[in-house]
């Protein structure tokens, strides 16, 4: 129930994928939320205004002049929602949201509203690209609009592109994740945070390569808990899965050569760094341009050459920045991450025993260690890594930013 007590604005515009905006209302409903669907008179005749009121239990207001008691509908919806969601938002509902036109009701409560608002545009590929359709998704992201981007696949009207909804899982995340930021508190402010996450991949030929279970969650729960805080968030991610958290800008990568470069060019700028990736220690000396044959042969040998050390790097130039690493370990995990945070002057090294049920990689929990330069040793029982991200997220703004100068709010 992560959106209880929550009130949900759910406007819906003329599309064909109206018809997912139903199974949108029924998770939000699901996750605890209180439901209030807004539509315009075009959507109406893709989705009838009675299935959402079955699904949502309460009244869908579609006329801007239905009668009212002793407040105005526009103002009474906007004033009582604590995220105004728009899905789908038709290229024509993108254009009155980013020029203030106000001639139906959804329009009108998107001038009234003043909490955080998400739309999620569903069109046509070619309308999609549009320069206008673009340009007024950039007015709308510069005054703070959150944009749920359009996934490719083929569309109703039968071109393949980008312009699909948005999967309903995908939104009812990001809606999470909205929610969590109204109660988030602004700590990060203005502190520039620097995240790696996820595995790399080392190739061998065009079709093979060398990697790890790493699936980046814990880098990306990092990520997104650092940017609802008001940092200001760069995500390098090696191959994953995972959506962008929101307000974050992800550089995309896959080996390990890729990251370091990746980290060189952004950790000037960075005044805290999370190094939760699991990158590669080892790369195929050579990688074949074509794919490698079985052969008749029984054994093969692949010549092995380590990988950039990307925390040691940071750690011989690290000057006022703070440093955060993470240790995955099986054996004696205690002294080899211990050796870890002295060897590559970290301020602080997170141990993960990998081996241990529950934790470590390609699960939602986590059971971590903290080991500070001073010998403190802080043992967490097991958590979800979004609840690790803030325990972590605090501790770091407590004990470690506020004897640095720099970032010091």
């Amino acid at each position: 129930m992560e959106l209880e007590g929550r009130t949900v604005l759910l406007g819906v515009s003329g599309s064909i994928a109206a018809y997912k905006a139903v199974e949108l209302a029924s998770r939000l409903r699901k996750a605890g939320a209180s439901v209030h669907v807004v539509m315009t008179q075009n959507a109406t005749r893709f989705v009838s205004p009675l299935t959402f009121e079955t699904i949502s239990r309460n009244p869908v207001h579609v006329d801007p002049f239905a009668p009212a008691q002793w407040e105005p509908e526009h103002t009474a919806l906007a004033d009582r929602a604590d995220l105004f969601v728009v899905a789908p938002a038709t290229a024509n509902i993108l254009a009155k949201f980013a020029h203030g036109i106000a001639d139906d009701l959804l329009s009108t409560l998107y001038l009234a509203a003043r909490c955080p608002i998400l739309v999620a545009p569903a069109m046509n590929v070619y309308m999609y690209r549009n320069p206008a359709v673009q340009e007024n998704l950039e007015r709308l992201r510069a005054r703070g609009v959150k944009i749920a981007e359009p996934e490719e696949g083929m569309l109703a009207c039968g071109y393949e592109g980008q312009g699909r909804l948005q999967e309903v899982e995908r939104l009812v995340e990001t809606i999470v994740q909205l929610a969590r930021g109204l109660e988030a508190p602004r700590d990060w402010e203005g502190v520039s945070v620097l995240v790696t996450a996820g595995p790399t991949r080392e190739p061998i030929d065009p079709v093979r390569f060398l990697s790890n279970r790493s699936s980046g969650k814990m880098g990306y729960a990092i990520a997104e808990e650092a940017a609802l805080r008001g940092a200001q968030v760069v995500l390098v991610s090696g191959p994953t899965q995972l959506p962008s958290p929101p307000n974050v800008r992800r550089i995309q990568v896959e080996s390990a050569e890729e990251m370091a470069r990746a980290v060189e060019q952004t950790a000037g700028s960075a005044q805290v760094i999370f190094l939760a990736a699991a990158v590669a220690d080892f790369t195929p000396v050579e990688v074949s341009p074509h794919k490698l044959k079985k052969g008749t042969a029984e054994t093969w040998t692949l010549t092995l050459r380590k990988t950039p050390d990307i925390a040691a790097s940071l750690g011989q130039r690290k000057g006022d920045r703070v440093l955060i690493g993470f240790a995955a370990e099986t054996d004696d995990p205690i002294a080899n991450a211990r050796r870890k945070l002295t060897e590559k002057r970290l301020d602080l090294i997170v141990l993960n025993r990998v081996n241990e049920p529950g934790a470590g990689f390609e699960v939602d929990t986590n059971r971590v260690t903290l080991i500070f330069p001073d010998g403190t040793v802080e043992e967490w029982p097991l958590l979800d890594k979004r609840e690790v991200a803030r325990r972590l997220l605090s501790i770091v703004r407590d004990r470690l930013l506020v004897s640095s100068s720099p970032v010091a709010g």
